[in-house]
């Protein structure tokens, strides 16, 4: 296979494009200024591409929603570089005279938004508020390419695990110090994947020409942040005793810490686990010790 792959220098990109090159996919990345060897330059602002054929396109682009507070300008820029982004990537793959046959876009669980214990696929409603309503956008601009007959996936991404960012990265020190501890009251689902499940999951949407649409992409067992905590203080075999209120949560991150520290959503991956897929790391304990690197 060919695959061409936006944001490939973003946590889940970085670690696809060395994942598919791993399993003899050849992989161009689509990137702004000083393309390499195999590489197609592509600035959104203007549609120049040096197109090359590809068999399909991951596209990952976009504002790290978990970087600063969110601001009008931030959320702004949010909802630009998926919403907008994603058009203007569609409409030039629209014009291709060898369009990809797959095209796999990223979006997030935040489309169900703060659940509580209803237990979610993707056959569930979407939820209420600005993540929700960012995801959705960000689902039709993707599926602007299926009238051409390319197949669309939204890849519906949970808490991805690494220790290289994200917000496992971010826990690491006050958990490693003995300070960590659960978020509120601790009640709230965290639906986490490993990031080797993530790329794994990609390469099976690629090559799974029945999957398409929204296709959850979380572990099997989520669990609660009471749950998340206590466990990551077992692997790094420290306390886990030093609760955030949620007042404090929220001083810190303003409205992101509802949406992100403290909503609750309880996801199943139904999708990929019918279709075949099976989980690396579907428990959270072998999952931390796999991204951490803990015997």
């Amino acid at each position: 296979m060919k695959i061409a792959v936006t944001g490939s220098s973003g946590l889940i990109g970085s670690n696809l494009v060395s994942f598919l090159s791993k399993n003899g996919v050849t992989v161009s990345k689509i990137i702004r200024e000083n393309p390499k060897d195999n590489d197609i330059s592509w600035k959104p602002e203007n549609g120049d591409w040096n197109s090359t054929f590809a068999d399909g396109i991951v596209h990952l682009a976009g504002e790290n929603i978990a970087a600063g507070k969110w601001t009008k300008a931030k959320k702004e820029r949010i909802r630009n570089s998926r919403i907008k982004g994603t058009k203007k990537l569609c409409e030039h793959i629209l014009k291709l005279e060898s369009p990809p046959s797959v095209f796999v876009c990223a979006s997030a669980i935040g489309y169900y938004g703060d659940r509580g214990m209803e237990f979610l696929n993707e056959d569930s409603s979407r939820g209420s508020g600005f993540l929700p309503d960012v995801c959705l956008g960000w689902e039709e601009a993707a599926d602007t390419v299926s009238k051409a007959g390319i197949r669309v996936v939204n890849v519906r991404f949970g808490i991805v695990l690494s220790k290289n960012g994200g917000a496992l990265a971010k826990m690491l020190t006050p958990f490693k110090m003995g300070m960590g501890g659960k978020i509120g009251n601790g009640n709230q689902y965290m639906s986490w994947v490993d990031i080797d499940d993530v790329a794994g999951a990609i390469h099976h949407a690629l090559t799974t020409d029945s999957l398409k649409g929204p296709v959850n992409v979380t572990a099997p067992n989520p669990v609660t942040n009471k749950e998340f905590t206590k466990t990551l203080g077992k692997v790094l075999n420290r306390p886990a005793v030093m609760p955030m209120p949620a007042f404090i949560a929220r001083l810190a991150f303003g409205e992101m810490a509802n949406d992100l520290l403290l909503a609750s959503t309880k996801v199943a991956p139904k999708r990929l686990s019918d279709s075949g897929y099976k989980f690396l790391y579907p428990e959270l304990e072998s999952a931390l010790k796999h991204v951490l690197s803990v015997d």
